[in-house]
């Protein structure tokens, strides 16, 4: 397995692979590595000749008051987890390599994230997906990769890639992976180490809630209503939330604020109209996000 530190040593050698007709699949990762990353991994081991994982915790896409110096690293960690996986080449940049002129003037004119980046993350982070866009832009351009692999726990994050590459027409395809959970339901995250024991044993009342909540959205009960219900749920558990939002899974457009009729829900043909649920909240100093995805079929 090559490490490389430097952009222009994994530039010149994934240039190598593409000139020799490898197709490179890319598992873009900010570190401290679960089995959440590694189900990305494997899955592009399984579709492509050759495999390159980063690992670069980006200042752009953490707000002033945000984690960025406290987030989990363990460098030493992942490169054995990596190594097992028998990936090929995993790229470690400094902040200063892939920002030579500084965080500031380096990202002042950003890849702007696309119209789904507003709502929900995008409102509560201003300046998040402009940060998640400018660097997933300039690792792409790095690494050259056909495809892509990306979890569905950040769902949002994956729309506005998605857009991204739509709009700036590049050659790579987005590929999304399920969310993979703990035994008792918890969407694998790496800051999860944050929860206290006993914040950790209430978490999983997040993905229970969600479940709920769509269960009662598809046998009928109004989208305010189930949010209103799920909201208060949470708040008894310990929970602080920033949103909850049963939305459009393409637009994310709220299905509260656009009064998708019931007759609507029941009459959707199958396969044809996709919701989503996504939620974020504090536990304690922990903030969580998690969604569910799903389709209305009324056969």
């Amino acid at each position: 397995m090559k490490t490389f530190r430097s952009s222009a040593q994994m530039r010149a050698w994934s240039a190598t692979r593409v000139q020799s007709g490898k197709r490179i699949g890319f598992v873009p990762t900010m570190g401290f590595l679960h089995e959440g990353h590694l189900a990305l991994v494997r899955r592009a081991r399984k579709e492509n000749d050759v495999v390159i994982v980063s690992i670069f915790v980006n200042p752009t896409q953490f707000g002033p008051k945000e984690d960025y110096s406290k987030y989990p690293r363990d460098l030493k960690k992942d490169l054995a987890l990596l190594k097992k996986e028998k990936v090929d080449a995993v790229f470690v940049p400094s902040v200063a390599d892939m920002y030579p002129l500084g965080v500031k003037a380096g990202n002042a004119v950003p890849i702007k994230a696309g119209a789904v980046s507003k709502p929900l993350e995008g409102a509560f982070r201003p300046g998040h997906f402009d940060g998640v866009c400018t660097v997933v832009k300039k690792l792409f351009d790095i690494v050259r990769p056909q495809a892509t692999y990306f979890g569905q726990k950040d769902f949002q994050q994956t729309l506005v890639v998605k857009d991204m590459v739509a709009r700036l027409r590049l050659p790579v395809r987005v590929i999304v992976c399920p969310t993979v959970r703990e035994a008792d339901g918890l969407a694998m995250s790496s800051r999860n180490v944050y929860l206290s024991p006993s914040e950790r044993a209430f978490a999983p009342v997040l993905y229970q809630t969600i479940l709920q909540a769509k269960n009662a959205f598809l046998k009928g009960e109004g989208a305010k209503s189930v949010e209103d219900t799920a909201k208060a749920v949470l708040a008894i558990a310990g929970f602080k939330v920033q949103y909850f939002s049963i939305a459009d899974a393409e637009t994310l457009a709220s299905f509260v604020a656009d009064k998708m009729p019931k007759a609507a829900r029941k009459t959707a043909k199958p396969g044809r109209k996709w919701g989503v649920i996504a939620v974020a909240a504090y536990l304690g100093k922990t903030r969580l996000i998690d969604n569910v995805a799903f389709v209305f079929d009324r056969r």
